[in-house]
Protein backbone atom coordinates (compact mmCIF):
# COMPACT_ATOMS: atom_id res chain seq x y z
CA UNK A 1 0.00 0.00 0.00
CA UNK A 2 0.98 3.41 -1.49
CA UNK A 3 1.36 5.89 2.01
CA UNK A 4 1.13 9.27 1.22
CA UNK A 5 3.83 11.99 2.44
CA UNK A 6 2.84 15.21 3.55
CA UNK A 7 4.06 16.99 0.24
CA UNK A 8 3.34 14.22 -2.12
CA UNK A 9 1.27 15.61 -4.87
CA UNK A 10 -1.50 13.59 -6.02
CA UNK A 11 -2.75 12.81 -9.79
CA UNK A 12 -5.99 12.11 -11.39
CA UNK A 13 -5.39 9.79 -14.04
CA UNK A 14 -9.21 9.61 -16.15
CA UNK A 15 -9.27 6.94 -18.98
CA UNK A 16 -11.51 4.47 -20.64
CA UNK A 17 -11.81 1.33 -21.65
CA UNK A 18 -13.47 -2.07 -23.54
CA UNK A 19 -13.72 -4.51 -20.92
CA UNK A 20 -14.48 -7.54 -22.89
CA UNK A 21 -10.86 -9.26 -22.12
CA UNK A 22 -10.13 -8.31 -18.49
CA UNK A 23 -11.16 -9.89 -15.52
CA UNK A 24 -12.48 -6.40 -13.79
CA UNK A 25 -10.82 -2.81 -13.13
CA UNK A 26 -9.35 -3.53 -9.74
CA UNK A 27 -5.98 -5.57 -10.20
CA UNK A 28 -6.41 -9.45 -9.07
CA UNK A 29 -3.97 -11.97 -8.37
CA UNK A 30 -4.48 -14.49 -11.39
CA UNK A 31 -6.13 -12.66 -13.93
CA UNK A 32 -5.52 -9.48 -15.77
CA UNK A 33 -7.56 -6.19 -15.26
CA UNK A 34 -7.36 -2.87 -16.33
CA UNK A 35 -5.50 -1.66 -13.34
CA UNK A 36 -2.55 -4.34 -14.13
CA UNK A 37 -2.16 -2.95 -17.55
CA UNK A 38 -1.70 0.94 -16.74
CA UNK A 39 0.58 0.17 -13.64
CA UNK A 40 2.80 -1.51 -15.79
CA UNK A 41 2.57 1.10 -19.02
CA UNK A 42 3.31 3.59 -16.05
CA UNK A 43 6.34 1.32 -14.81
CA UNK A 44 7.72 1.11 -18.15
CA UNK A 45 7.44 4.81 -19.34
CA UNK A 46 8.32 5.76 -15.50
CA UNK A 47 10.86 3.43 -14.97
CA UNK A 48 9.73 3.21 -11.47
CA UNK A 49 6.64 1.18 -9.83
CA UNK A 50 3.67 3.20 -9.36
CA UNK A 51 0.42 1.56 -7.30
CA UNK A 52 -2.57 3.58 -7.93
CA UNK A 53 -6.25 3.44 -5.94
CA UNK A 54 -9.40 3.24 -8.17
CA UNK A 55 -12.71 5.20 -7.95
CA UNK A 56 -15.40 2.71 -9.20
CA UNK A 57 -14.93 -1.28 -9.49
CA UNK A 58 -16.59 -2.38 -12.86
CA UNK A 59 -17.41 -6.89 -12.68
CA UNK A 60 -15.20 -8.51 -15.81
CA UNK A 61 -16.59 -7.56 -19.40
CA UNK A 62 -18.01 -4.08 -18.25
CA UNK A 63 -16.90 -1.08 -19.90
CA UNK A 64 -16.51 2.24 -19.05
CA UNK A 65 -16.40 5.62 -20.91
CA UNK A 66 -15.07 7.44 -18.16
CA UNK A 67 -12.95 6.28 -14.82
CA UNK A 68 -10.34 7.55 -12.96
CA UNK A 69 -7.50 5.97 -11.10
CA UNK A 70 -5.40 7.91 -8.38
CA UNK A 71 -1.77 8.04 -7.55
CA UNK A 72 0.40 10.17 -5.05
CA UNK A 73 3.80 10.87 -6.22
CA UNK A 74 6.63 13.41 -6.95
CA UNK A 75 7.97 11.90 -10.06
CA UNK A 76 5.12 13.03 -12.62
CA UNK A 77 6.11 16.06 -14.75
CA UNK A 78 4.32 19.21 -15.22
CA UNK A 79 1.10 20.38 -17.23
CA UNK A 80 2.83 20.40 -20.53
CA UNK A 81 4.96 17.70 -20.37
CA UNK A 82 1.88 15.27 -19.08
CA UNK A 83 -0.21 15.59 -22.33
CA UNK A 84 3.32 13.78 -23.64
CA UNK A 85 3.58 10.99 -21.22
CA UNK A 86 -0.35 11.06 -21.62
CA UNK A 87 0.30 9.86 -25.71
CA UNK A 88 3.79 7.76 -25.05
CA UNK A 89 1.38 5.88 -21.98
CA UNK A 90 -1.44 5.08 -24.54
CA UNK A 91 1.66 4.14 -27.29
CA UNK A 92 2.33 0.93 -24.51
CA UNK A 93 -1.36 0.16 -23.45
CA UNK A 94 -3.30 -2.12 -25.47
CA UNK A 95 -5.64 -0.41 -28.12
CA UNK A 96 -8.73 -1.28 -25.86
CA UNK A 97 -7.60 1.03 -23.11
CA UNK A 98 -6.96 4.89 -23.54
CA UNK A 99 -5.77 7.29 -21.23
CA UNK A 100 -7.56 10.64 -21.89
CA UNK A 101 -6.00 12.62 -19.33
CA UNK A 102 -3.48 13.04 -16.04
CA UNK A 103 -3.98 16.22 -13.78
CA UNK A 104 -2.85 17.26 -10.39
CA UNK A 105 -5.69 17.83 -7.51
CA UNK A 106 -5.54 19.06 -4.27
CA UNK A 107 -4.35 16.25 -2.15
CA UNK A 108 -7.54 15.52 0.36
CA UNK A 109 -9.39 14.87 -3.28
CA UNK A 110 -10.12 10.99 -3.13
CA UNK A 111 -11.27 9.45 -6.63
CA UNK A 112 -13.59 7.05 -4.82
CA UNK A 113 -14.51 8.36 -1.75
CA UNK A 114 -15.25 12.15 -2.93
CA UNK A 115 -17.36 11.08 -6.36
CA UNK A 116 -20.48 12.65 -5.94
CA UNK A 117 -22.39 10.31 -8.50
CA UNK A 118 -21.78 7.86 -10.68
CA UNK A 119 -23.69 7.08 -14.35
CA UNK A 120 -24.23 3.76 -16.05
CA UNK A 121 -25.93 3.02 -19.07
CA UNK A 122 -26.90 -0.75 -20.23
CA UNK A 123 -27.57 -1.37 -23.76
CA UNK A 124 -29.84 -4.17 -25.39
CA UNK A 125 -30.44 -4.90 -28.85
CA UNK A 126 -33.35 -6.70 -30.40
CA UNK A 127 -31.69 -7.76 -33.86
CA UNK A 128 -28.70 -9.92 -34.52
CA UNK A 129 -26.33 -7.75 -35.18
CA UNK A 130 -22.32 -9.26 -34.91
CA UNK A 131 -21.06 -5.49 -34.27
CA UNK A 132 -22.88 -5.13 -31.23
CA UNK A 133 -22.17 -8.60 -29.54
CA UNK A 134 -19.34 -7.17 -27.20
CA UNK A 135 -21.43 -4.08 -26.11
CA UNK A 136 -25.09 -4.90 -25.83
CA UNK A 137 -26.98 -7.32 -24.35
CA UNK A 138 -28.95 -9.61 -27.71
CA UNK A 139 -32.22 -9.83 -26.11
CA UNK A 140 -35.11 -10.42 -29.19
CA UNK A 141 -37.64 -11.24 -27.07
CA UNK A 142 -40.81 -8.77 -26.96
CA UNK A 143 -40.54 -5.72 -24.32
CA UNK A 144 -43.36 -3.45 -22.76
CA UNK A 145 -41.79 -0.05 -22.74
CA UNK A 146 -44.15 1.46 -20.53
CA UNK A 147 -43.84 -1.20 -17.83
CA UNK A 148 -39.75 -1.06 -17.81
CA UNK A 149 -40.54 2.72 -17.33
CA UNK A 150 -42.56 2.15 -14.50
CA UNK A 151 -40.06 -0.09 -12.37
CA UNK A 152 -37.36 2.16 -13.04
CA UNK A 153 -39.39 5.24 -11.34
CA UNK A 154 -40.19 2.75 -8.67
CA UNK A 155 -36.73 2.85 -8.05
CA UNK A 156 -36.59 6.16 -7.03
CA UNK A 157 -38.71 5.77 -3.72
CA UNK A 158 -36.69 3.52 -2.40
CA UNK A 159 -33.02 3.71 -0.79
CA UNK A 160 -32.12 0.34 0.94
CA UNK A 161 -30.95 -1.80 -2.34
CA UNK A 162 -29.88 -4.91 -0.28
CA UNK A 163 -32.04 -7.21 -2.78
CA UNK A 164 -29.74 -5.92 -5.36
CA UNK A 165 -26.38 -6.66 -3.75
CA UNK A 166 -25.02 -9.88 -5.02
CA UNK A 167 -23.44 -11.96 -2.00
CA UNK A 168 -20.14 -11.93 -0.43
CA UNK A 169 -19.93 -8.17 -0.57
CA UNK A 170 -17.81 -6.59 2.37
CA UNK A 171 -20.01 -3.42 2.17
CA UNK A 172 -21.35 -2.14 5.96
CA UNK A 173 -24.53 -0.24 3.89
CA UNK A 174 -26.69 -1.49 1.15
CA UNK A 175 -27.98 2.64 0.98
CA UNK A 176 -27.70 4.14 -2.26
CA UNK A 177 -29.09 7.39 -3.64
CA UNK A 178 -30.46 7.18 -6.77
CA UNK A 179 -30.99 10.40 -8.56
CA UNK A 180 -32.13 9.16 -12.21
CA UNK A 181 -33.59 6.05 -13.31
CA UNK A 182 -35.20 5.36 -16.76
CA UNK A 183 -35.21 3.76 -19.79
CA UNK A 184 -35.40 4.93 -24.00
CA UNK A 185 -35.48 3.62 -27.34
CA UNK A 186 -33.06 3.74 -30.39
CA UNK A 187 -33.05 2.20 -33.50
CA UNK A 188 -31.14 -1.18 -31.77
CA UNK A 189 -33.82 -1.42 -28.35
CA UNK A 190 -33.26 -0.25 -25.52
CA UNK A 191 -30.89 1.56 -23.45
CA UNK A 192 -31.21 2.11 -19.17
CA UNK A 193 -29.37 4.74 -17.43
CA UNK A 194 -29.13 5.00 -13.74
CA UNK A 195 -26.88 7.81 -11.76
CA UNK A 196 -26.73 7.63 -8.06
CA UNK A 197 -23.97 8.61 -5.71
CA UNK A 198 -23.02 4.77 -5.47
CA UNK A 199 -23.70 0.93 -6.21
CA UNK A 200 -23.51 -1.85 -4.81
CA UNK A 201 -21.81 -5.69 -6.23
CA UNK A 202 -23.61 -6.68 -8.97
CA UNK A 203 -26.40 -3.84 -8.57
CA UNK A 204 -27.26 -2.46 -12.29
CA UNK A 205 -26.96 -5.87 -13.98
CA UNK A 206 -29.47 -6.89 -11.23
CA UNK A 207 -31.58 -4.26 -11.62
CA UNK A 208 -31.55 -4.99 -15.24
CA UNK A 209 -32.19 -8.61 -15.23
CA UNK A 210 -34.91 -7.93 -12.88
CA UNK A 211 -37.01 -5.33 -15.17
CA UNK A 212 -36.88 -7.37 -18.04
CA UNK A 213 -38.94 -10.06 -16.23
CA UNK A 214 -41.27 -7.00 -15.61
CA UNK A 215 -41.01 -5.83 -19.44
CA UNK A 216 -41.88 -9.46 -20.44
CA UNK A 217 -45.06 -9.77 -18.13
CA UNK A 218 -42.90 -12.31 -15.53
CA UNK A 219 -43.19 -9.93 -12.56
CA UNK A 220 -45.86 -7.53 -12.08
CA UNK A 221 -44.95 -4.17 -10.88
CA UNK A 222 -46.22 -5.12 -7.32
CA UNK A 223 -43.89 -7.91 -7.42
CA UNK A 224 -41.06 -6.01 -8.45
CA UNK A 225 -41.78 -3.40 -5.73
CA UNK A 226 -42.63 -5.83 -2.93
CA UNK A 227 -39.09 -7.54 -4.08
CA UNK A 228 -37.32 -4.67 -3.16
CA UNK A 229 -38.72 -3.99 -0.25
CA UNK A 230 -38.04 -7.77 1.68
CA UNK A 231 -34.53 -6.22 1.20
CA UNK A 232 -33.31 -9.95 -0.28
CA UNK A 233 -32.10 -11.02 -3.09
CA UNK A 234 -32.88 -14.66 -3.57
CA UNK A 235 -35.60 -13.44 -6.16
CA UNK A 236 -33.30 -11.22 -7.94
CA UNK A 237 -32.63 -11.86 -11.48
CA UNK A 238 -28.23 -11.02 -12.12
CA UNK A 239 -28.23 -12.48 -15.92
CA UNK A 240 -28.07 -9.87 -17.45
CA UNK A 241 -24.32 -10.52 -18.95
CA UNK A 242 -21.44 -7.77 -18.69
CA UNK A 243 -20.62 -6.87 -21.91
CA UNK A 244 -23.91 -4.49 -22.12
CA UNK A 245 -23.13 -2.25 -19.48
CA UNK A 246 -21.30 0.75 -19.15
CA UNK A 247 -20.02 3.05 -16.78
CA UNK A 248 -20.52 6.08 -18.12
CA UNK A 249 -19.08 8.76 -15.59
CA UNK A 250 -17.66 9.53 -12.13
CA UNK A 251 -18.56 12.95 -11.19
CA UNK A 252 -16.88 15.03 -8.36
CA UNK A 253 -17.73 18.23 -6.77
Amino acid sequence: MQVKTLFMPRFFIELSYKGTVYAGFQIQKNANSIQAEVEKALTIFFKTPLVLTGSSRTDAGVHALQNFFQVDTAILPGPPLLKKAVYNLNAILPADIVVKRIYEVPGQLHCRFNAIQREYQYFIYQHKNPFLACSAYYYPYTLNFQLLQQAASVLLNFQDFSSFSKRNTQVKSFICNIAASSWAQNENGFIYTVKANRFLRGMVRGLVGTMLRVGTGKLTIAEFTELIERKNAAKTDFSAPPQGLFLVSVQYK
